[in-house]
């Protein structure tokens, strides 16, 4: 597995495809950065070579990840990176470039798009939907029946009542409590989750 991206985040990401007993992991960043453990840090192949295997982009930043699969959509084939402790119910769907970290729990029919981020503890129950490029956040919670948007990035330890819908592109503040729908493009923090700003695009 190719990892694209050499950060703390990808400390993380590497240690999930160990869990797996991959042993043929490629470490790539456009920065020059030190080994990471054992494993060296290359420069990634330009888009259009022949890639050595798939590839997970290890980037916490849902805009950058998602620049960075649209400039590799077409040469390479994304994986997905679940850690052998996670429990990933036999009615969820989780797709291609996602990743899902130790001690998350995801029910049945739920449904997780690309290129996501399902961090440490976070539970997801039954009847969720992920968009693109979403980050649940460590110790997150999503009730039943929730909706998050592309881009959108819920916070530690945030919990979401049911059957709530939170648009594109949101920024849901650490601890906070969702009980009301939160619409694109905006910020909420608080208990319960007040929104403090919306971005103008």
């Amino acid at each position: 597995m190719i990892m694209y991206g050499a950060s703390g985040h990808g400390k993380v990401i590497l240690e999930i495809l160990e869990s797996n007993n991959d042993t043929d992991i490629r470490v790539w960043d456009d920065a020059a950065k030190p080994d990471m453990w054992e494993y060296p840090v290359e420069k990634p192949l330009p888009p259009g070579s022949v890639m050595p295997g798939k590839m997970v982009i290890s980037i916490g930043v849902n805009a950058t990840r998602k620049r960075v699969a649209e400039r590799f959509a077409n040469t390479v084939e994304f994986g997905t990176a679940i850690h052998a402790d996670a429990y990933i119910s036999k009615r969820a769907t989780v797709d291609e470039g996602t990743v899902v970290m130790a001690g998350v729990r995801i029910n049945p029919d739920t449904r997780v798009g690309k290129h996501c981020i399902v961090n440490t503890c976070a539970s997801i129950d039954h009847d969720c939907v992920l968009a693109d490029f979403v980050h649940i956040s460590p110790n997150a919670t999503l009730s039943g029946d929730v909706h998050v948007g592309e881009g959108t990035h819920i916070g530690s330890g945030a919990s979401v009542i049911q059957g709530i819908r939170i648009g594109k592109w949101c920024t849901i503040g650490a601890g906070a409590a969702v009980v009301r729908d939160i619409p694109d493009y905006s910020t909420a923090v608080g208990v319960p989750a007040k929104v403090i700003k919306t971005k103008h695009v």
